[in-house]
């Protein structure tokens, strides 16, 4: 009996020092995103009874755990599971600071333009390219066209040295095959292409919709190459006031301004007016021609939405545009305009449109969509003149229906185009009405298996019976890994006068040999789309295609035949664009975000067996983007770049000194942004960090800018440039010859002010 008194007290003895000396602690922390904290979410150490929830603020303790090693887990719904590796080593509280990652449904963007209806980005069967206002904050400019220098495949193009005006070219095609859509509708074409793209209030902007590839069923004609689809903002849902306003060195200076303002409680206005100015003549090639256009321009814009019945759509929008451009030699004035004594290219530009969507009240889903535009240029490139008018109105009813496995679409649309000019090529308006009918199914075979087939008929009175048909294929090989086969036929009447600018400036001339019939195009591309997560709180998508364009009947430019002409005709053989790109975005949780992206591509012709590379197209490019927050201190730094490799360029001849090929180039900019004060944020930076140029190891840019009306060139009898003791390369003036922006390195400081 004593003995096991004794034991007794020995255990007893042993527990009691077990209890003492045994240490416990806590676990405690916050549960966020990116956006805000996380309230309710479930926390829980993996095979333990320890557990908790988040508070209201997002906070969570867990108490008394015995030291050792845990799986720390956190669940809540729309984020994906976290799961951490916990050491409790020490007699004091563990702090952890939890990001959770929204699922892949979360994260995905909302896309109208793939299919004309509002689906997930990933259950699209067309792959669209989707790029926020925060994107565009990364490298601020003044219009779009600058704006998409950072979007792999995409390059804005100058046309011009004087007057800098460009278009937007989409893996490698010419910018007349790329349509550029506001709201959806087509009202961005034809003589606008060259001068539309500015003056759109980026503070209005809710997203840019890219597609790269067919989309003719859809959209018409010129949507051959793909399209870019610039989506405003919502008046319902748009800040109550906005504004962005930044200047550079150069004595630039832009201001944007938003405004919503509710008229009653069903109607909401957005207003919005951009306003950009340039006036101070840089010479830095000592061309004695101004290195950048000056310009005097405004925007205005204005978008009513109305709230309706069972959330059905109506909306009404206007925008007025005015600018005032001018670039040529340094003494020029507007007392010079249109003379041939001192060289200037002038243009006035006004423009005014409407768009609109209204949804039937009926129980159906019809959709009426319409837009009208008004387009007056009044221009002149040295001594010739270019005064063009274009009116472009269209009209579109689609029904939207859903029949079990079917979701099928169907439209009809009707297109008004009236163009005008003052040059020997018009010698009567151009008035074409272009009624269509299309119609597209997206057959949901499976969870994992769509297939969308699409046909679209336009009649135009000029050629005729027009047929593109349109067929893709989405395969969900799992919730992060799709892919995507898309195919299509284009089909699109030439304007040279709208969309050729080197056919104006007056430096050749344009020779067009035969009665000039439409482009066909066939295209194909495959997508492959991979979404990763990891344990730790990275996301990385990858977005890789193959694309192949195979046109007939394309209309090229002939710069090599004669140095003194443009030479228009029909190929014979074809033209094909091929290649492959590939985009890696990636954000780390620690705030640091990573764009990178890159296209190989072989873009070429092929006349009489003889194959060549289509001019002023570069083999491959890259852009990347890379932003870290620093946010105990409110700062952030952006990185933005781009590079180039060579393309050929639009030379006078054997004789002429500058270079046929460019060299590989890049742009390369950097901006810090201060977020510490309340509803402001204060950036800077600077642009061209490299102080690029074209005039690099270049003789000249601008071929005999002394003599721009070249008075002092000998001519033989066919017209040609004859060598002389002041001429010995046989030269004319030729400002065609740029494939970048003149403007070199310069700062940058703006100030943005938002009140939600």
């Amino acid at each position: 009996m004593k003995q096991k008194n004794t034991l007794i007290i020995m255990c007893m003895f042993c527990l009691i020092i077990n209890t003492i000396y045994a240490q416990d602690t806590d676990i405690a922390g916050t549960i966020s995103d990116n956006a805000t904290t996380i309230p309710f979410a479930n926390v829980y150490l993996e095979n333990t009874p320890y557990g908790a929830s988040s508070d209201n603020e997002g906070n969570f303790i867990l108490k008394n755990i015995p030291l050792g090693d845990y799986i720390l887990k956190v669940k809540f719904l729309g984020y994906l599971n976290y799961t951490k590796k916990i050491s409790l080593k020490e007699d004091k509280v563990k702090t952890v600071l939890i990001k959770l990652i929204p699922s892949s449904e979360q994260l995905e963007e909302t896309v109208v333009t793939g299919t004309l209806k509002a689906v997930r980005r990933s259950e699209s069967p067309v792959p669209v390219e989707v790029y926020s206002p925060t994107f565009l904050k990364k490298n601020p400019t003044a219009n779009i066209f600058e704006a998409l220098q950072n979007v792999n495949g995409v390059r804005p193009q100058i046309n011009c040295n004087v007057c800098n005006t460009g278009d937007i070219h989409i893996n490698g095609l010419e910018g007349p095959y790329t349509l550029v859509l506001i709201d959806g509708m087509p009202i961005v074409s034809g003589l606008s292409t060259v001068y539309g793209l500015s003056g759109i209030p980026n503070s209005l902007i809710e997203q840019i919709e890219i597609v790269k590839g067919p989309a003719s069923s859809l959209y018409g004609s010129e949507a051959v190459g793909g399209l870019i689809n610039i989506i405003t903002k919502n008046a319902l849902n748009a800040p109550s006031i906005a504004a962005d306003a930044f200047m550079s060195d150069w004595g630039e200076y832009n201001l944007d301004i938003g405004a919503k303002i509710d008229v009653g409680q069903k109607t909401s206005l957005l207003l919005g007016m951009n306003y950009f100015n340039f006036e101070n003549p840089i010479d830095n090639n000592s061309d004695n021609f101004t290195d950048l256009t000056l310009q005097d321009r405004i925007s205005i814009f204005q978008k009513w939405n109305f709230k309706r019945d069972q959330g059905r759509i109506f909306s009404l929008a206007g925008r007025f545009f005015y600018e005032d451009r001018w670039g040529g030699e340094l003494q020029w004035t507007p007392a010079y305009r249109g003379g041939n004594e001192i060289y200037g290219e002038s243009i006035y530009t006004t423009r005014w449109e409407i768009l609109g969507k209204y949804q039937l009240p009926l129980k159906e889903k019809l959709l009426l969509s319409f837009s009208y535009n008004d387009h007056a240029q009044n221009s002149v490139y040295g001594d010739v003149a270019y005064i063009a008018d274009q009116r472009i109105g269209f009209t579109q009813l689609t029904w939207d229906k859903k029949l079990g496995i079917n979701d099928l679409l169907v439209g009809a649309a009707m297109r008004y185009n009236y163009y005008n000019d003052n040059t020997t090529a018009t010698t009567v308006a151009d008035e074409v009405v272009i009624p269509s009918l299309f119609m597209q199914n997206e057959i949901n075979i499976s969870k994992k298996h769509s297939l969308l087939l699409g046909m679209r008929y336009d009649y135009d009175k000029r050629h005729g019976n027009i047929w593109t048909p349109r067929a893709a294929y989405r395969f969900k090989i799992s919730d992060n890994d799709i892919l995507r086969i898309n195919a299509g036929t284009g089909f699109r009447v030439v304007n040279l006068f709208t969309e050729e600018h080197a056919a104006l400036t007056g430096a050749r001339d344009v020779i067009v040999t035969e009665k000039l019939e439409p482009e066909q195009s066939f295209n194909i591309n495959l997508n492959y789309l991979k979404k990763i997560y990891s344990s730790n709180g990275v996301f990385a998508n990858i977005d890789a295609s193959l694309f192949y364009t195979n046109f007939s009947n394309a209309i090229l430019p002939d710069y090599d035949s004669n140095p003194n002409q443009i030479i228009y005709n029909n190929l014979d053989d074809n033209s094909i664009s091929q290649g492959i790109s590939l985009n890696i975005d990636v954000n780390f949780p620690i705030g640091l975000k990573i764009l990178l992206g890159g296209t190989l591509q072989d873009v070429s012709q092929t006349e009489n067996g003889i194959t060549s590379q289509q001019i002023l197209t570069e083999s491959y490019t890259g852009t990347w983007s890379l932003g870290y927050d620093f946010k105990k201190i409110d700062l952030s730094i952006d990185y933005t770049g781009n590079i180039y490799g060579p393309m050929r360029l639009p030379t006078l001849g054997t004789n002429d000194p500058r270079k046929d090929y460019s060299p590989t180039w890049s742009i390369q900019n950097i901006q810090f942004t201060y977020k510490a004060i309340k509803n402001f944020e204060l950036y800077g930076g600077v642009k061209n960090l490299l102080d690029w140029t074209p005039n690099k190891n270049n003789p000249f840019i601008i071929a005999r800018a002394h003599d721009p009306f070249d008075k002092n060139v000998t001519f033989d009898s066919n017209g040609d440039a004859v060598a002389t003791a002041n001429n010995p390369n046989a030269l004319t003036f030729d400002p065609s010859y740029v494939y970048g922006p003149n403007q070199g390195i310069r700062t940058f400081f703006g100030i943005r002010y938002n009140l939600n």
